[in-house]
């Protein structure tokens, strides 16, 4: 990789890769926060998470830049003091929540792909993603910069088949210029719960050296994770209403397509953001549990990488069978994007600017000359 798309893409793609599985991948969590306001509506809420998206990260890159907090724990310790831990207790219970859409959301895709139990996507799901988190930090940001690029090139064909066949229905869903409901609030709401990925990025920032490239590279990172939202979301209008109750609406979409080498491309692809957004999460633990045992001396080996992918992925399933997709969604996610607000955005935007202010621009940069 060039140093260019180390600092400046990298952590863009990173992020876009742990929030596209359980988002954009399946399309529920598009109808349930921008859908449900109409089309002029739900466009509007995607430039308000973009607009928080770039803010956020771009302080987020330069704090971690200034306190060297290449994990969430020396991040948030820095940033809350005593209080990181209720970052972490938030952590783990949106883990859980996204681990349970994504084993609910393969299972589903895979039933219906082959006609087989549902259990079987899920199981295929945890064995994936607890096999790339065995390799660590080098291969998981290959893989995810590779596969990016991938999705963004499908993404793209995808928007542009369902145009062909469904344009007129999506240009007269634009033209009824329908907003309704607190649009501004949810796309607040989703930026704020989605910042989850912002932990499992932090361990591509190292690459980052100065504050303008922090604030670039921050800033990039918000543009390049919302654009494949707005593709999937111009492209689910072409059946809306009815597509807003569909459990994976992007599954719905593909059958009505009724294109077979599109559909079975799509899926492919699909699985393998599921397995990104899954080993991005787990991937930060596994970071903040190796940065707590160096402290001690000790190591992390990578089979015990793999036993915690496995043992996290299974309990979130078991929670997704349990308790299903939609209602997942629904019940979940919007409870734990206020206590996001209330433990990451509040503190980054006060205490973080405040860090960040407060800072000579160039301490680092000259302390990174020194070593040299």
């Amino acid at each position: 990789m060039s140093s260019f798309f180390r600092t400046y893409l990298l952590p863009g793609l990173v992020f876009q890769s742990v929030i596209i599985g359980g988002g954009y991948g399946t399309g529920r969590e598009i109808a349930e926060f921008f859908l449900s306001h109409g089309a002029v509506g739900g466009l509007a809420g995607f430039l308000v998470t973009a607009a928080v998206w770039a803010v956020l990260l771009a302080l987020g890159f330069e704090f971690a830049r200034l306190t060297k907090g290449y994990d969430y724990r020396t991040f948030f310790k820095a940033l809350l003091g005593p209080f990181w831990r209720l970052f972490e207790i938030l952590y783990l219970l949106i883990a859980l929540l996204v681990l349970s859409v994504l084993g609910s959301a393969a299972g589903h895709m895979v039933a219906e792909a082959f006609g087989v139990p549902t259990m079987v996507g899920a199981l295929g799901l945890l064995l994936a993603i607890g096999t790339l988190a065995f390799f660590g930090s080098t291969a998981i940001a290959r893989i995810m910069a590779w596969w990016s690029g991938l999705l963004y090139a499908l993404y793209g064909v995808f928007f542009v088949y369902v145009s062909v066949s469904y344009g007129d229905a999506i240009t007269t869903a634009l033209a009824t210029g329908q907003s309704e409901g607190a649009w501004l609030l949810d796309g607040v709401r989703y930026a704020a719960y989605n910042l989850i990925a912002f932990a499992a990025v932090l361990f591509v920032l190292p690459q980052l050296k100065t504050r303008r490239e922090a604030f670039t590279s921050g800033a990039l990172a918000g543009l390049i994770s919302v654009v494949p939202g707005i593709l999937v979301f111009l492209a689910m209008l072409a059946r809306h209403p009815e597509i807003q109750d569909q459990a994976v609406p992007v599954v719905y979409l593909l059958q009505m397509l009724n294109a077979v080498w599109l559909s079975m491309l799509f899926q492919i692809v699909l699985f393998g953001t599921f397995v990104e957004t899954g080993v991005g999460i787990i991937h930060a633990i596994n970071e903040r549990i190796e940065t707590a045992l160096k402290v001690g001396g000790r190591r992390f080996p990578p089979l015990a990488r793999f036993g915690l992918a496995v043992g996290l992925l299974a309990t979130a399933i078991f929670l997704a069978e349990a308790i299903g997709i939609i209602d997942l969604i629904a019940s979940g996610y919007g409870v734990l994007s206020y206590a996001f607000i209330a433990i990451v955005v509040l503190p980054l935007l006060t205490l973080g600017v405040f860090k960040i202010a407060t800072t000579p621009k160039n301490e680092v940069e000259d302390s990174h000359v020194a070593r040299q």
